[in-house]
């Protein structure tokens, strides 16, 4: 008899075993942002912790970076964060993923800060609740921009993958023609994954197929310049600084810098031991998950 009870819960204990690694997709959302279409993705959960949003970085777009799905592996951060009890949301900039380019072919640091003010404007308007936004590379300098020009409706900011230069300025950028459109490669999206072991050759594959299928010409921007306005004393919001050990684009002396001006008192800086620029995908993805939903709710306390 016991042994008849064993095989009627095969099919259970097998469809349990596909949800873990068979993740609902994400839900798309288009906000119009003066009149230009946004692509929102959303994974929520019922009565939510609260809510996050993730910007991407300069080369790939929001769901192969957020929400990779690869058989028998839980490498989604957006999945991650679901199962921590809070919604998730990731924006496409501007030429990314479901995204259109804007009408002049360029993005702009300005335009993309205005894109994302927009987006949780509409977000704090659905869930009458202010934001958690976490930006990993350029999204950082995004989110950054963004939290300096229009912080109403931040409830916090996190910074990953953060690539500012001590000192670096930034020359004025104007360029006079057409954006070169440059078709994306296999090599480009791979070249992230810099730490031996931390991430298994199948993930990366999907990651390269996903990556190239969403995003298959790079998107181009211009008047980076604008970037000079980048200043973490006119942050006022908490903030956490994550930093993978081995990423080549994160430089202590600079976040240092910023972690020290950063006005709010509730900020943490943390060095995430074997993570590199492409951690989110990576071995250490737990201790990012940990690190920054520990962060939100040690903000509650």
């Amino acid at each position: 008899m016991k042994s008849l009870k064993i095989l009627l819960m095969l099919p259970i204990l097998v469809l349990l075993a596909a949800q873990v690694v068979i993740a609902a997709p994400a839900v798309k959302h288009t906000i119009d942002a003066d009149g230009h279409p946004m692509a929102l993705w959303e994974k929520s959960v019922p009565n939510p912790k609260g809510h996050i949003l993730l910007h991407h970085g300069r080369t790939w777009s929001s769901l192969p970076d957020f929400d990779l799905q690869v058989e028998g592996e839980n490498i989604s951060l957006m999945d991650g964060f679901n199962e921590k009890g809070y919604s998730v949301w990731a924006l496409d900039a501007r030429g990314y993923g479901a995204t259109p380019r804007d009408g002049t072919g360029w993005n702009t640091p300005f335009r993309a800060a205005k894109d994302l003010s927009i987006v949780l404007e509409w977000l704090y308007n659905k869930n009458n609740e202010k934001i958690h936004v976490w930006g990993w590379s350029m999204g950082s300098m995004i989110s950054q921009l963004t939290a300096q020009l229009y912080p109403e409706h931040f409830e916090s900011l996190t910074l990953f993958g953060y690539p500012l230069v001590m000192g670096i300025v930034y020359d004025e950028d104007i360029p006079g023609g057409e954006p070169p459109r440059i078709p994306t490669t296999t090599n480009a999206a791979a070249e992230d994954f810099v730490v031996p072991g931390s991430i298994s050759q199948k993930a990366i594959d999907e990651y390269v197929r996903h990556a190239t299928t969403a995003d298959p010409i790079r998107a181009d921007w211009h008047y980076q310049h604008q970037y000079n306005e980048l200043d973490a004393t006119k942050v006022n919001m908490p903030v956490l600084l994550l930093q993978g050990e081995f990423d080549p684009l994160a430089h202590t002396d600079m976040h240092a810098k910023a972690f020290s001006e950063f006005h709010n008192a509730d900020k943490q800086w943390i060095v995430l031991k074997g993570g590199d620029h492409a951690a989110i995908l990576e071995t250490p993805r737990e201790k990012i998950i940990h690190s920054t939903i520990s962060f939100i709710e040690w903000l509650k306390k």
